[in-house]
């Protein structure tokens, strides 16, 4: 069974990397990549804030008995295929796994321009991820 005081703690950190992905942006690609510690804030934040959900994806998968995902990106599409992500959420999450790799792997270095349009225009798709979870787990008998 879902842990919903797990699931709640691990929600309230998610939206604590957002927060701080936001906080620490600067207002242009070019700010990014001119402050060397605003990149490395901004990337290793947004690096966390999937490692979150993936971590959730994993645990949903896990307490509920469903087949294991064999990538993380394959979690976001297993919460897709049980009606718990929508599917764009679980399509840009799929997609998001690609930039935490780069973060945490350091293949080729972090593409500003990329990590930007993330801190900019991605955010979003981390908070649609937590309020589907949440609204999932709120569904459920006994939450």
């Amino acid at each position: 069974m879902v842990k919903p005081d797990l699931v709640a703690a691990k929600l309230t950190e998610l939206s604590d990397r957002v927060a701080r992905v936001r906080a620490s942006c600067p207002d242009s690609a070019e700010g990014l990549a001119e402050s060397r510690d605003a990149l490395d804030l901004v990337s290793f934040n947004l690096m966390l804030a999937v490692q979150v959900c993936a971590d959730l994806a994993s645990h949903v998968i896990a307490d509920e008995g469903w087949p294991a995902a064999r990538g993380l990106a394959e979690g976001f599409a297993r919460l897709e295929e049980h009606g718990i992500l929508s599917a764009p959420t679980a399509a840009a999450l799929s997609r998001a796994v690609g930039l935490r790799n780069v973060v945490a792997h350091g293949h080729a270095g972090v593409d500003t321009k990329l990590v930007f349009t993330a801190a900019k225009s991605g955010l979003s798709d981390l908070e649609a991820f937590a309020t589907e979870l949440a609204s999932w787990v709120n569904s459920r008998p006994g939450s």
